[in-house]
């Protein structure tokens, strides 16, 4: 029935996985790049969001996030055992000191970098023929198992803890899609 499409596979599994980061930048060089404030690239609600996710990770109210505002936030979601490497990882991930609008911009650059919500349904109706709106869990979990850049038990139980298949087994993908693109649930 599966016409083995490799590239769709890898498509999803890229897009779900999302290379954003990198991607942004290469449509940078090529020139793909809008408006250098990253204040145009949200909406108003948007920003007041991230202010407030922002607010909860700064513990010590500097306006700054380091690695000890990283270790306490994470701690108060029980995860106690945080290595030094991995904060060190994460604070890396910016070009400096973390405030606000550097905070935004990273979180710009993902979302940038990630293709148009159509594009990415696009992907995922090629494996559901009838136009439901959903993939079984097992379908899905096999694809991105066993083609092209094979998602990990980790990688998956991640995906499932985020985007929980109904009773039936039913993976939502428009909701992916949204998450992917917005980067919050649709509202019910």
């Amino acid at each position: 029935v599966f016409d083995s499409s490799p590239c769709i596979i890898f498509e999803l599994d890229f897009i779900i996985f999302s290379q954003a980061p990198k991607k942004a930048k290469r449509r940078q060089q090529q020139g793909e790049g809008g408006s250098s404030n990253v204040f145009s690239m949200f909406e108003q609600s948007q920003i007041q969001e991230y202010k407030e996710a922002f607010t909860i990770i700064d513990q010590n109210r500097d306006g700054i996030i380091s690695k000890d505002d990283l270790r306490d936030v994470l701690a108060t979601m029980g995860q106690l055992n945080v290595k030094n490497e991995e904060l060190e990882a994460m604070v890396k991930e910016a070009s400096g000191p973390i405030n606000f609008t550097v905070f935004l911009t990273m979180f710009g650059e993902k979302l940038k970098g990630a293709d148009p919500e159509d594009v990415i349904v696009s992907a995922f109706k090629v494996l559901d023929p009838e136009g439901t709106g959903f993939i079984k869990k097992e379908f899905l979990e096999e694809l991105l198992t066993t083609q092209c850049d094979r998602f990990t038990a980790e990688e998956m139980t991640n995906l499932w803890a985020a985007f929980p298949p109904d009773v039936a087994g039913n993976v939502d993908y428009k909701n992916i899609c949204y998450v992917i693109t917005h980067g919050e649930d649709k509202e019910e």
